[in-house]
């Protein structure tokens, strides 16, 4: 009766934010997300554990997200956050009493005052203040799987300088075995990101990205670090070229498709294959999941989707002062005057019909695809994880109760990707075409008018570093050199954030992003200034030492990292 299996991926990431401000942009987007998004879901894990169920969803942490999570001042940041929610709670239980509220508005002060308590107590004693670790012995019990992701989320396809990608990538491997204690199976690309291997020339107009020349393809810089798959949107995977196909279970000899009749193919997402740039797959290769669009909007629209159910928490409608949010959605065109108050009780039943429709989904749609080609589907659906929790308060619950649910499916189980690959054993090879999970399905969020001069700042210091590294290769055996260096380069990588386009482009936190982005590139030209007068041999004086102190203090990510990471040899 098994017609295949649902692969779950959630992203997991934020920049990084500390030192970075509080509120409304800044350590506290970390705060929210430990306590509305990963406590949680660690708790929905657990609890089916416990009940004898396997949860094996796929989880991708991103590295900068992890240093901050392990970061030793953040317990006591998130300690003192959850202490002041519940302090604002209190303080609206009083006032709402003296103004005469409606007793459930007073009520739902006192959810809230219980609501941090037990995420805070969840925090010290069952994960022991380290979400990483809880992740960690979750995955060594092989209840979840866990994909690295680029170092700093760096738009890997616009990088001009190669050496940029390997180093978002090779970072990202290192700070995996740091935290994880093995070696990462697949990567989250951030955005979804990717581009084959072609004559590339960079459209913003900075010498040498301007000009033509072979890149690699992204998969080649995984295949490098054995980083066996990666994450596409459906859009791309329907684009994709069939090259050829492995033609044993060893994928050691390979058929290059010579005629149209061999290289017919459906291009359903419900099938997992691999990707290479071109025939000569001894480049490199890695397999990609798509992303099944039409089930994943019944999860991810805010129109259509589970999450605009009336009774749900609304997230955008705060009281003023405390920021707690106590009505529902009540109606999602309704004006912010018309929204009513929020029953916690009403959503258990929703969230019980809503998981079994989604069941029903994904067991109609791969018994289809069964009965159709007799072929066992892939059904992969990836979401930022900050969709469960934080923009939809009962995502948790709705995880738990399709996981719950799958669990006792005769058609369709949950499955890991690496288990997929094993099952599978994808022999066909595609070529997939650039762009990412993004409006338009290519670079335009990222990449637009708004923000063409955050990439030509990018390609500046890029070659800015590249060239002193070029002309000074003696650094190595320079040891103040390489702590300025070492800084220069983690305010670069902090720089290639995708997020800084992103924000910018959506003005959700546009002045933040501007800034933050103003300030690394900044920072790192002043550093490069430094480094310069350092070669010379001139020694730094105490107020540009303090400023080097102050930047390794404020951002102080990555100690692992290796100046010769920033390098090209494939």
């Amino acid at each position: 009766m098994d017609s295949g299996r649902y692969v779950l991926v959630l992203h997991t990431h934020l920049p990084w934010v500390l030192h970075q401000g509080t509120y409304p942009h800044g350590v506290d987007w970390l705060n929210e997300a430990v306590a509305e998004c990963y406590i949680p879901l660690l708790n929905v894990f657990n609890d089916l554990l416990a009940e004898g169920i396997v949860p094996k969803v796929n989880i991708d942490i991103s590295p900068v997200l992890c240093e901050q999570l392990e970061h030793p001042e953040f317990p006591k940041i998130f300690e003192n956050y959850c202490l002041r929610k519940i302090e604002q709670a209190k303080e609206d239980e009083k006032n709402f009493t003296h103004w005469g509220y409606h007793p459930h508005h007073i009520y739902l002060t006192k959810f809230w005052q219980k609501w941090y308590s037990e995420r805070l107590e969840d925090f010290k004693v069952k994960y022991s203040s380290s979400i990483v670790k809880s992740l960690k012995s979750l995955q060594d019990l092989g209840a979840i799987e866990i994909l690295t992701c680029a170092a700093t989320h760096g738009y890997l396809p616009l990088l001009g300088d190669d050496r940029s990608i390997e180093c978002q990538i090779h970072l990202a491997v290192e700070n995996y075995k740091k935290h994880f204690g093995r070696e990462p199976r697949g990567i989250w690309l951030p955005e979804c990101a990717y581009r084959p291997s072609y004559i590339w020339k960079s459209f913003i107009p900075v010498f040498p990205f301007n000009q033509e020349r072979l890149r690699p393809g992204i998969e080649q810089f995984l295949a490098k670090y054995n980083l066996k798959y990666f994450i596409t949107d459906q859009n791309l995977f329907e684009r994709s070229v069939p090259i050829g196909r492995f033609v044993d279970d060893t994928r050691e000899k390979f058929e290059i498709f010579s005629s149209p009749e061999q290289s017919r193919f459906d291009f359903n997402p419900l099938q997992i294959v691999n990707v290479a740039s071109s025939e000569k797959i001894e480049y490199g290769t890695a397999v990609v999941f798509a992303r099944h669009q039409m089930i994943s909007m019944q999860v991810w629209s805010g129109d259509i989707g589970y999450p605009a159910e009336p009774d749900y928490l609304d997230f955008h409608k705060r009281h003023l002062g405390s920021m707690l949010r106590y009505w529902r959605v009540t109606d999602r065109k309704a004006d912010m005057l018309y929204k009513t108050l929020y029953y916690p009780e009403w959503t258990a039943k929703k969230i019980d019909l809503q998981s079994n429709h989604f069941i029903h989904h994904l067991e109609n749609t791969l018994n289809w695809y069964h009965n159709s080609t007799g072929i066992k589907g892939t059904l992969c659906t990836p979401f930022d994880t900050e969709l469960f929790g934080h923009w939809w308060f009962e995502g948790p619950e709705f995880i738990r109760s399709v996981i719950r649910g799958l669990n006792f499916s005769p058609w369709v189980k949950m499955s890991l990707c690496s288990e997929e690959i094993f099952r599978v054993n994808p022999k066909l090879v595609v070529k997939l075409p650039e762009g990412s999970w993004g409006v338009n399905n290519n670079h335009d969020v990222w990449s637009n008018p708004d923000t063409y001069w955050t990439w030509e700042a990018i390609y500046n210091d890029e070659k800015r570093f590249g060239d002193f590294l070029t002309q000074n290769q003696n650094y190595l055996n320079h040891t103040d050199l390489q702590r300025i260096l070492k800084q220069a380069l983690r305010e670069m990588l902090l720089l290639q954030s995708s997020d800084w386009q992103f924000l910018i482009y959506t003005r959700s936190a546009k002045d933040y992003a501007e800034q933050r982005f103003f300030f690394h590139h900044s920072d790192f030209n002043r550093l490069m200034d430094f480094a310069e007068k350092v070669v010379k041999g001139n020694k730094l004086s105490e107020e540009e030492l303090s400023f080097l102190v102050e930047c390794e203090t404020r951002n102080s990510l990555f100690p692992e990292l290796e100046l010769d990471w920033w390098s090209f040899n494939i």
